[in-house]
């Protein structure tokens, strides 16, 4: 059994698989299998998730279709200004689209990189000095600066080189501990707990 993962780029699909696995492997009695399908953009995933959710949720192998979308990035309606608002609407939006019980939607706030944030030692000295207070709270760090914004900002400042989001953004998953960017990060823990559910559900 296993879930399919439907991300934007090609840190998520390199680096998240191993990542929720590790969280989710432990809590189970036996491994799930997790394949990522890449959409290199969130304008092709959002022209393309119907069909090609389609191609995987009648497959009874299965568990679930889980999509996964950096909040920041998107358009939403005029009248909707935090990030609340802006994850339920384009949640609901997207999954009215598929319409379908094992396709779920998710989202990074604001981006992939808030779960970095929760461990600053990750980071060279230079650039966690430098980290805002917001990183704290590391799904507080929003629209005006997100994440990867703050780290290509602190890299050029800093190291003097730029924040390389596919080199880099592996880099920093490959040592980030899920437990703890669990703890931190709301978004994150709704998506894992999601997950488990629907793993601990298919083992029956």
């Amino acid at each position: 059994m296993k879930f399919i993962l439907f991300v934007e780029g090609e840190t998520e699909r390199q680096s998240l698989p191993k990542f929720f696995k590790q969280w989710l492997d432990s809590r189970l009695s036996k491994p799930v299998g997790i394949s990522p399908v890449c959409f290199h953009g969130n304008d092709k995933y959002l022209t393309e998730v119907k069909k090609r959710a389609g191609l995987y949720l009648l497959n009874q192998d299965v568990i679930a279709v889980i999509g996964l979308l950096d909040l920041y990035g998107l358009n939403f309606p005029a009248h909707l200004n935090d990030a609340k608002e802006r994850y339920d609407w384009a949640k609901q939006d997207i999954e009215k689209r598929i319409n379908h019980p094992k396709f779920h939607q998710f989202f990074a706030v604001h981006e992939l990189e808030a779960w970095a944030l929760s461990d600053p030692t990750l980071f060279p000295a230079q650039v966690k000095n430098a980290f805002p207070s917001a990183v704290a709270k590391p799904e507080s760090v929003n629209f005006n600066q997100p994440p990867a914004k703050l780290l290509e900002k602190l890299f050029s400042e800093k190291l003097k080189r730029p924040y390389k989001k596919v080199v880099d953004g592996n880099g920093l998953f490959g040592k980030l501990d899920p437990n703890l960017a669990y703890q931190k990060c709301q978004r994150l823990k709704d998506l894992l707990d999601e997950m488990l559910n629907l793993a601990k559900a298919s083992e029956h």
